[in-house]
């Protein structure tokens, strides 16, 4: 009997850079069924991109490229006053570069996931969004795009007739608007496990979250996000894991299919 309930849980990877370890990647790939991988922008490294497309294709993790603004000190989480057209060029180059190391390892890349403060400016201004869809579908036109839910980048994918699914966050809260709380507030991270664990089963389960105003938000869950850079990162994985199949929820990864 299929299960009614089912979702993707994805993680950020592959953002070591030359000698700075950063994640927990090999623990929680076995608890996982995608995996964004840093494309040199914001993190990572052609070392560290060849590892972790290896390390993916070993646990049967579906590859995602996970594309930057070119700020590896920030760690692409500062926003940069940049025009679609760069939006497009700097997301061509870095999906050409993880499809490099895919192809040579006998992958395929699965999905494209915009990272930090691009996806977060690509949620709301339509003309980045049309870049980065534009981009994806230039380069990777059968991958799926993963984009906020309910966001412009998820609009803008559909429009051009790619694959999308709708990502929430288990450690983040939300605005009334269905955007994230911006980082730089207090409020904007949950860090009681218990409580993330739970808001992704609402998200699941009833399309719904609670906005920090107290509001219910409609939301619609496909994926969602696991950050494998947090001291308890790995511990997550497994109660989240455990959690999602207490609940009657099956993880598997988003199967694609097109607008």
């Amino acid at each position: 009997m299929n299960q009614p309930y089912a979702v993707d849980l994805n993680c950020d990877m592959g953002e070591s850079f030359g000698a700075y370890p950063l994640g927990h990647d090999e623990a929680i790939l076995p608890f996982v069924t995608s995996a964004n991988i840093a494309c040199g922008y914001h993190a990572g490294d052609p070392a560290v991109m060849k590892r972790t497309v290896r390390l993916a294709l070993q646990h049967g993790v579906a590859i995602g490229a996970h594309p930057g603004l070119p700020d590896l000190v920030g760690f692409g989480r500062r926003e940069m006053a940049i025009s679609p057209e760069e939006a497009y060029d700097m997301t061509v180059y870095q999906l050409g570069a993880l499809a490099a190391f895919v192809r040579a390892e006998g992958g395929i890349v699965h999905h494209v996931k915009p990272h930090g403060a691009l996806y977060n400016m690509a949620a709301v201004n339509l003309a980045l969004a049309e870049a980065l869809a534009e981009a994806v579908y230039r380069v990777h036109p059968e991958a799926c795009l993963y984009g906020l839910a309910g966001s412009a980048l998820i609009s803008a994918g559909q429009k051009l007739g790619l694959a999308t699914a709708h990502e929430v966050f288990a450690d983040r809260t939300y605005q009334p608007n269905g955007t994230l709380t911006p980082r730089r507030q207090p409020d904007a991270l949950i860090t009681d496990a218990d409580k993330a664990i739970s808001q992704v089963v609402r998200m699941v389960k009833d399309g719904r979250v609670r906005a920090q105003s107290g509001e219910d938000v409609a939301i619609q869950a496909d994926t969602v996000c696991l950050h494998g850079d947090g001291a308890h990162a790995l511990a997550f994985a497994q109660q989240i894991r455990a959690r999602l199949k207490q609940e009657g929820i099956a993880v598997r990864t988003h199967q694609p299919v097109s607008a």
